[in-house]
Parts: C-alpha cells; structure tokens; sequence
C-alpha cells in the first residue's frame, strides 16, 4: 500500500507544479471584467468556493490561485479532526475545470487540544476538482469531486483509507434585514458531500457518511468578512447517527489581497466519533489571493 501511496503522492505533486506553472487559459472577449466581477481577497471564494463566482480577469496572464495557512487547535475526537497546521494551494482556471485544489496537513504529534506546533507530521492529503457552476438565475451550483490519501506519517494520524467523494453546492445572494445592502455584499451557501473509503488498510474502520454544511457569509465594505456554520454529519458506520459542530469565524482585509481570520467552533449535538465532528475548535489563518 505504501508503494501506491508514494506513487500516487509524485504524481498529485507533479501535477500541482503543472498546474502551478503554466497559465490559466484567458477569454479572448479582449476586455477586463468588470470591477464587482474581479476576485478579490474579501471575496466568499476565498472561504471555500471556487472561482464560478469570481472568475479571473479575461485575458489576465499569470497563475491565478489562493495559498491559505491555518491553525487549527482541536479537542482530539476523530484523526481528521485534531490538532494541526493545514497549507492549502488553490489553482483557479477558465474552463469545464475551474478549481485544482491539494490541501497538506501537518497534524502535531500531540494531539490533543494544546497540541505541539513545532513537532508536526505529515497528514492524509486532499486533491480536489472543482467543475464549472451551473447556473439558474442569481444562483450557482459549482460541484466537485475529491480524493484522500492516507499519507500519514505515524499511519495514527490519518484515516488509513483512500477517499472518494463528490458534493454539489448552491450558492444564493441574499440582503441582510438591519444593514445596508450598499456596504454589505452577503451569500448563503449550502453544500452536501458523500465520503466513502474506497481501499487502503483492511484493519481501518471503513468510512462512510454524508456531511452538510449551511454558511451564512457576510462582507462589510469588502474589508471585513464574518461567516456562521453549521455542519451536520450522517454517519452510514454506525447505523446513520448525527453529530454537528457550529462555527463562527470574523475576519478582515489588512492588505490587498491578503486576509487574516479567527474562528472557534463548537459540538452542537451528537456523540463523539462522528466524522467531521469535534468538542471545540480555536482556528487562526491567512490566505494570499494571486491573480
């Protein structure tokens, strides 16, 4: 297994250097998108959504992406969900393709809530595709398909399973009551997701459930952001039981381009063991928009 591991890692990194150095394809309309069309760094792509929303600047050269860091300081509760530093690189393109994502983890060799910053391993990575939206009106369904590699090192902090999934979103404008719409540009967002296992360790539990994620995204005067979450889980390995975790993360454009978040997060129902779920959570990030 380890062999197809490292075999499938040189290729997913050889494909992010490809994607990383050549250019993504341009429109040739020969003019700029408008202004309230361009990405920027308050936008809600970079919370999470892909570039249907914000595309590139027709005919712009260069690589256009998103390098995000976070801390995460988690009560341990499943490998996936425990303490860890995350390097996530986004490459937005124009096409039927839109996103390549690989997401790093570096999970601290203590896992508990303190955690050990300056001890990290290697994590199970993620590669994601993200496809073109489809679109119906103001609304938005970007979908996706997504691989995990059980590439952690000690196999403890990782799930020990290769990963399937694919997730569809919808993505709908909405105004605030209480605020004025001219300073605040707001979006909900709601995503389903199917995780099987698919191989790997035949001594690892098998995975399989269905994760929900409901986002409430706020930007004030495309400077400060402020996003609430609520992630439901329906867990298929222990006869469908649910758990959900709340978060609330404020956060606020300190440069162009550039975003810095805090976020905590908490269990809202369920029992312990449920995937995607955690007692609490303190997250600390950065993202660098390029374009």
């Amino acid at each position: 297994m380890r062999g197809c591991t490292r075999t499938a890692l040189l290729a997913l990194l050889v494909t992010a250097i490809w994607f990383a150095a050549s250019d993504a394809p341009a429109q040739q309309s020969g003019k700029e998108a408008p202004d309230d069309e361009k990405p920027d760094a308050a936008e809600p792509a970079d919370t999470e959504a892909p570039p249907e929303t914000s595309p590139s600047p027709a005919g712009s050269k260069g690589w256009h992406g998103l390098i995000e860091l976070k801390r995460q300081n988690t009560s341990r509760n499943t490998p996936e969900e425990s303490t860890k530093t995350t390097l996530k690189i986004d490459t937005f393109l124009n096409g039927p393709v839109s996103l390549f994502r690989i997401q790093i983890p570096f999970p601290d060799e203590e896992t508990d809530f303190n955690g050990s910053p300056f001890n990290p391993k290697l994590g199970d990575i993620k590669t994601r595709i993200g496809f073109r939206a489809l679109k119906a009106g103001p609304y938005s369904y970007p979908y996706f398909i997504e691989v995990t590699f059980p590439t952690a090192s000690p196999e403890s902090l990782g799930s020990g399973k290769y990963q399937l999934s694919a997730g569809v979103r919808m993505l709908a404008p909405v105004t605030l009551p209480l605020v004025d719409p001219r300073a605040h540009k707001s979006r909900f967002d709601a995503q389903v997701q199917q995780v099987k296992s698919v191989g790997g360790d035949p001594d690892r539990k098998n995975i399989s459930y269905t994760k929900l994620e409901l986002t409430l995204y706020d930007i004030w005067r495309r400077e400060y952001t402020f996003k609430l979450k609520v992630k439901p889980t329906v867990d298929w390995t222990q006869d469908g039981k649910t758990g959900a975790v709340g978060e609330l993360e404020g956060g606020i454009v300190f440069a162009r381009h550039w975003r810095a978040w805090l976020m905590l997060g908490r269990r809202l129902w369920g029992p312990p063991g449920i995937p995607g779920t955690y007692d609490k959570r303190v997250e600390l990030g950065v993202s660098r928009r390029f374009r």
